[in-house]
């Protein structure tokens, strides 16, 4: 297993990465700042959901398999492109009346959290991620490799839900006051959505 040294090391590089701008943690803020901290907690956990998969596959060797098709590479980065363009068109033409201060229903609840998985999961860069950051901390002779890179999965999520919570309650108590003006709202909105159709082009763009 895992010596301490390369735990606490991995668990510091997946913290700072967890702070750092991209894709799910700006997803994260702009949720938690148009819907509130209990839409941005399921978005995190939905997240870390996808993250289990991630980490399965790589440990499998299922990633590798994937990452050497550029036709699946094509396939999952369209569909996640669409279904981020298909969010930000959603969330500009929301009505501002949707919102509130309160806690979301637990149907929208349900619908962060799979918003969130479908999210990481359609995003063929988290597979070239994990498939680069896992093993450089693995140490064959230490033991098993899958069972290594599990343990570094849970570590990247632990990180992941510290980080990303940190984000939701910061982005959540900032805009609880905006979110009781119906302008406010809409200005809430315009940014959110303009922010998922960014992400779609960005994705839709990218390459191998």
């Amino acid at each position: 297993m895992l010596d301490l040294h390369t735990a606490l090391t991995f668990f510091a590089v997946a913290l700072a990465l967890g702070f750092t701008p991209g894709p799910d943690n700006l997803a994260v803020l702009m949720q938690s700042a148009t819907q509130g901290r209990r839409a941005g907690v399921f978005i995190t956990l939905g997240l870390c959901g996808g993250l289990v998969v991630h980490t399965v596959a790589v440990a499998l060797g299922l990633a590798a398999v994937f990452a050497a098709s550029a036709t699946a590479f094509a396939v999952l980065k369209w569909v996640g492109a669409s279904y981020l363009a298909y969010i930000g068109w959603r969330t500009l033409g929301a009505p501002t009346g949707e919102l509130s201060a309160g806690q979301p229903s637990h149907a929208s609840a349900r619908n962060m959290f799979v918003r969130g998985m479908l999210m990481n999961l359609t995003n063929p860069k988290v597979v070239f991620f994990f498939l680069a950051l896992l093993p450089q901390f693995v140490q064959p002779a230490r033991g098993a490799v899958a069972l290594q890179i599990c343990a570094l999965g849970l570590i990247f999520m632990l990180a992941t839900l510290i980080s990303f919570g940190t984000i939701t309650w910061f982005a959540a108590t900032l805009s609880a006051g905006l979110r009781q003006s119906a302008k406010a709202r809409q200005v809430l909105n315009y940014c959110a959505g303009t922010l998922f159709l960014a992400l779609a082009a960005r994705l839709a763009l990218a390459d191998r």
